[in-house]
């Protein structure tokens, strides 16, 4: 028996015995991925876990997601097995900063990634994914929007609005630094693959792609596709979860560069830890909570179909 099922029994079974949910993001290792019982895109997550009647919530991902999970499940205790898990985009933006943007542009509303702190979000008028950032921008109705932090999900959406879309400049590393010399050279390595790209990479890209899908919305489409060869341009974690759920499939990372080293932080060992000692534990203040869960809110009522 290898280490890494004897360290995932352990974590079953005191998950079983103490009531808790392991979660884990598209991004984390494949064991992480493996031991949990819900994988998937972070805000879905939280929501899904929200709707359990777990008491611990032990969250593999990064810190805003965490947080997000404590916006969502506040009867919950989350667990964060790795402290300094973070994400580069998310701290792009402080609180301070979109403050002073805000005055700057009086009256705009703000639409606010989800991949974002807590303190961000509760500064927004509305929060929205990779999936539904479209949407959520033409539903607001307003002629101007500030979108933050992500510039190139930003620029996405300003391709598919009539709206002046202002938006902060930041942008996630592993996405950004794709380049179009490595997609053509998948491509030219791949010439039957389909090309599946996230918004959070440039618009070059993105121009590229045959579909451009938020993970989630990637697993769907592969699933649903004729094709068989698909190129991903997303951090390659996803890989796992592609070839699993269709593995007779041939799934080929845009880049190999395209690692999170943050998403690779959560070990099993991690995860044991955690539950067994229930710490480190992510709270979200109340107060912040409240603004951030209504702007989450007011992203879920958001329509499916709008726009």
């Amino acid at each position: 028996m290898s280490n890494h099922t004897i360290l995932a029994e352990k974590i079953k079974e005191i998950a079983r015995r103490k009531n808790a949910i392991i979660l884990a993001h598209n991004y984390e290792l494949p064991e992480v991925q493996d031991v949990a019982d819900l994988t998937g895109d972070s805000l879905a997550l939280s929501i899904q876990a929200s709707e359990t009647d777990a008491d611990i919530i032990v969250f593999a991902g990064v810190h805003f997601m965490a947080e997000a999970a404590s916006i969502v499940c506040p009867d919950k205790k989350v667990l964060f097995p790795v402290p300094d898990a973070g994400c580069a985009m998310a701290d792009m933006l402080t609180p301070e900063e979109l403050i002073k943007k805000k005055e700057e542009l009086a009256g705009v509303p703000v639409v606010t990634y989800v991949n974002s702190t807590a303190e961000v979000k509760a500064l927004s008028d509305i929060c929205c994914t990779s999936a539904n950032a479209i949407q959520v921008v033409k539903w607001t109705g307003a002629d101007e929007v500030l979108m933050t932090p992500d510039r190139n999900l930003a620029r996405w959406v300003a391709r598919h609005t009539d709206q002046k879309i202002h938006y902060w400049d930041g942008y996630c590393p592993v996405h950004d630094n794709l380049t179009v010399n490595a997609v053509k050279e998948a491509k030219k390595a791949h010439p039957n693959a389909l090309l599946l790209a996230h918004p959070e990479c440039p618009m070059e890209v993105l121009e590229l792609a045959d579909a451009v899908r938020s993970t989630s919305g990637m697993l769907v489409f592969a699933s649903k596709s004729d094709a068989e060869e698909f190129i991903i341009a997303t951090e390659n974690g996803l890989l796992h979860q592609l070839r699993k759920q269709n593995p007779d499939k041939k799934f080929y990372p845009a880049s190999a560069d395209m690692i999170c080293h943050d998403m690779k932080k959560t070990t099993l060992e991690h995860i044991l830890a955690a539950l067994e000692r229930e710490v480190p534990v992510v709270k979200v203040p109340e107060e912040t909570r409240i603004k951030a869960l209504r702007a989450v809110q007011r992203m879920m009522d958001v329509p499916r179909d709008a726009g």
